[in-house]
């Protein structure tokens, strides 16, 4: 598979490692900071060691990081984000299996919690530098097949934009970047 090829996250074996608050959190410091322990996570996070040693298990069974065995020594492990699809999607409830519709629900609730402490914190991060944040709300009338096009050249703007942190330019930053489009006639 192509780097910008889209990844559909569809195993829910997979899904579930990552429908779980302190795993996003790990695995959010882990690309955003890069290599960690488990302690150094737990401090971060507030959690014992025992905690995060389990947690982190359970997103390399998954395939979302790697031990780093030549960083490693005796008890302390480093770890890494594993080079994962940087177009990562997800499944529409039809294409689970009931049992594993729950694990997709909960996905989304922890990824709005997220997005809403990101929210929270856009005010005073524009006010102290708004070069860096930028925001825009619109209301756009498009059919089905219009959005679905908007959509993937929204996708494929940021496959251009953005680059692995072994790609990209001394001076790039990380960035939180976030889409929210839904009907505005329903609610």
């Amino acid at each position: 598979m192509k780097d910008d090829e889209p990844f559909m996250l569809d195993d829910p074996a997979r899904l579930k490692a990552l429908a779980h608050p302190m795993r996003r959190l790990m695995l959010r410091h882990l690309s955003v900071h890069g290599p960690a322990t488990s302690t150094t996570l737990g401090d971060l996070l507030g959690a014992k060691t025992g905690t995060t040693s389990y947690h982190l298990r359970q997103l390399e069974k998954s395939g979302f990081i790697e031990e780093i065995p030549e960083r490693s020594r005796g008890r302390e492990r480093w770890w890494r984000r594993t080079e994962a699809p940087r177009d990562m999607r997800l499944p529409t409830p039809d294409q689970l299996a009931p049992e594993d519709r729950p694990v997709l629900a909960e996905f989304h609730r922890i990824g709005m919690e997220e997005d809403l402490r990101l929210f929270d914190r856009l005010p005073e991060l524009y006010e102290r530098d708004p070069r860096w944040v930028k925001a825009s709300r619109g209301l756009g009338r498009m059919t089905l097949a219009e959005f679905e096009e908007f959509f993937e050249a929204y996708m494929a703007l940021l496959m251009k934009y953005s680059r692995r942190a072994g790609e990209a330019a001394p001076d790039a930053r990380p960035l939180h970047v976030r889409l929210f489009a839904f009907p505005a006639d329903e609610g």
